[in-house]
This record gives structure tokens, sequence and C-alpha cells, in this order.
């Protein structure tokens, strides 16, 4: 079985925050969202993120440190939709 959710996470990072000039090959699952050095993401991008993942998926993202660790990485932010929702 091929797991998109990753692909379908670094489309939607791309797409909501307008990021010119990155692939979705050029995030990886494992490092961190925010605060990383290659995307340079702030919580301002994190608060956008959450917003566009409820209204994407309708999975809550309830506190700041809920959002902090869902937001950790891709993998992370997988496995916390996986947790929240069937999502395939």
């Amino acid at each position: 079985m091929n797991d998109t959710l990753p692909l379908r996470l670094k489309a939607l990072i791309i797409t909501t925050l307008k990021l010119e000039d990155v692939a979705p090959e050029d995030i990886p699952d494992n490092d961190p969202l925010i605060g990383s050095s290659r995307l340079g993401l702030d919580s301002l991008d994190a608060l956008e993120l959450v917003l566009a993942i409820e209204k994407e998926y309708g999975v809550k993202i309830g506190s700041s440190e809920e959002s902090r660790q869902a937001l950790g990485s891709i993998d992370s932010l997988a496995a916390y939709l996986r947790l929240h929702q069937a999502v395939s």
C-alpha cells in the first residue's frame, strides 16, 4: 500500500503558505517544520497551517502544545492525523 498522506501534507503546506520555489521533495519527512532553516516557517505560518489542516482534514488541533507536537515534522503530522481521524 502506497502512503500518500505525507505527499498530500507537503502539497498542502506549499499551497497554504505560498512557498514559491519549494517542491514536495524539498521537504524531508522528519525535519522540523517550524523554525527549520530549510523552510523558514514561523509561528504565524504554524497558525495558518493549523487552520488549513483543520479545514482539509476536519481534525481540530487544540492547545499550543498539541500544535507543537503535531507540527514537529511531516511524519509527526501524518501520525497525528491518523490518530485523530481515519486518513488514508
